[in-house]
């Protein structure tokens, strides 16, 4: 049975119900499950960072050739929200999680026979079918957080439970870090090997890639199992299996303003994150004059303020409206971004550290907001959310094109347009209601 509604801490009848639950009753558990699967698709993207690197060592490639791995895996995870949606609609939340999580942890042990083929190509087909597995995941995973409980906390929840995918983040960049690169054979010793040695040591280089993803794969199982055994149907999602026969989806998600224009800022949200994290280091070597050695610490600490500054967002939601908080955080990375390109020293160094507080909330606060009231249209809607992070594979080669065209500082006025488009879809939801999913334009910001 659907929960009873709560407006305003009372219910339908009158009574005082006090502030409501972040999570239905029974569903604290199945809630904690999901928790784990944001944390394990944060290691294994992250990580993919780290092979883009790794594979133009082992393989002796170009840097193109080598970037085949962010296309493998943000190709995937365009390809597969469709499809995603269709297995959601058709057998629901729990069935899209076990999908995504059983495909992932295929992809995971395809790295086994690759390591053993010694071929780029299979490392990348393992790659996509990871990817694959985390797309569906990640478009099952978030409506579902949001359908464990009541509307007016969806934000709250969903914000909480993104907290943990920089957590996972920061273990898949620490994967790297000290169980792969310090291993990778160097340069240096590969001009005094023979041709023998020199295979080897490429076998040994791609064996170091194999352990941390067999090891995610260990864990997608392991949750894999608790999920499958594990009753986790929700009162929003038995509203919507009622109208799942429903037709013209596509068309009423397209003219919903809210919806549309939250695509659009949720695609300038990871344009603008992977931009501003993808060229850090680049930064602080370039415009600072940082020691490479020492210059991958500001990434580090961009990871960190972004994981901290998730679960202070988690916080400031019970308090403040999404949406103004969504506009405040997009307005500081406006000023952050200007920063960045205008004063080409240590404080602008700090600055594109500072904009991962703004990015912090975003993600989740942008698709919350997107997705309200979308009722049977949610799982198409998560659907199109997901296909967003394309921008993270289109917008960082414009700020490329920038940066080799005016310099490394100017490209971050890339970032700053895309936050300054996001600032304006906070806006516009402020400045709007919903009533009947009509738009009521009203006459100042709530």
């Amino acid at each position: 049975m659907p929960q009873e509604p709560v407006v305003e801490g009372r219910s339908s009848d009158g009574r005082d119900r006090g502030k409501p639950g972040l999570v239905y009753p029974g569903l604290t558990v199945p809630f904690i499950l999901l928790v784990c699967c944001f944390a394990a698709w944060g290691s294994a993207a992250n990580l993919t960072d780290v092979l883009v690197g790794v594979f133009r060592r082992i393989f002796t490639m170009s840097n193109f050739q080598s970037a085949l791995v962010q296309f493998a895996y943000y190709g995937a995870y365009f390809s597969l929200a469709i499809p995603a949606a269709l297995i959601n609609r058709r057998f629901g939340y729990k069935a899209g999680v076990l999908t995504g999580l059983g495909l992932a942890a295929v992809g995971g042990l395809l790295f086994i026979p690759a390591s053993k083929l010694l071929e780029y190509g299979f490392f990348l087909l393992a790659l996509f079918v990871l990817a694959a597995g985390l797309s569906i995941l990640e478009t099952s995973a978030n409506p579902f957080v949001i359908a464990m409980g009541p509307e007016v906390t969806a934000t709250q929840r969903l914000n909480l439970a993104q907290s943990f995918n920089p957590v996972g983040a920061n273990i898949g960049v620490l994967l790297g870090a000290v169980l792969i690169l310090p291993r990778i054979t160097t340069e240096a010793q590969k001009a005094t090997m023979t041709p023998a040695q020199l295979g080897q040591a490429q076998a040994d280089d791609l064996g170091l890639v194999l352990g941390p993803y067999t090891g995610i794969a260990a864990v997608l199982i392991l949750i894999w199992l608790l999920i499958l055994f594990r009753k986790m149907h929700t009162p929003a999602e038995h509203d919507e299996g009622a109208a799942t026969g429903r037709k013209g989806a596509l068309g009423r998600l397209w003219h919903n303003r809210h919806y549309r224009y939250g695509v659009a800022a949720q695609f300038f949200n990871v344009a603008a994150q992977v931009c501003t994290w993808t060229f850090t280091i680049q930064y602080a070597q370039d415009v600072v004059g940082v020691p490479v050695k020492h210059s991958g610490w500001f990434l580090q600490a961009s990871l960190i303020l972004f994981l901290i500054s998730r679960f202070v967002m988690t916080y400031l939601l019970g308090i403040i409206r999404p949406t103004k908080l969504l506009f405040a955080m997009g307005a500081l990375g406006v000023v952050l971004g200007l920063i960045a390109v205008l004063s080409p020293n240590i404080v602008g160094l700090i600055a594109v550290v500072a904009i991962s507080v703004s990015l912090s909330l975003m993600f989740p606060t942008i698709y919350g907001v997107a997705l309200q009231g979308l009722g049977a249209d949610t799982k198409f809607g998560a659907a199109g959310l997901v296909m967003a992070i394309l921008g993270g594979a289109l917008l960082p080669m414009v700020q490329g094109r920038v940066m080799d065209v005016a310099g490394t500082n100017v490209g971050y006025i890339v970032p700053a347009v895309c936050l300054a488009l996001v600032t304006a879809y906070a806006l516009f939801d402020l400045r709007t209601a919903r009533h009947g999913g009509a738009l009521v334009t009203e006459g100042a910001v709530s």
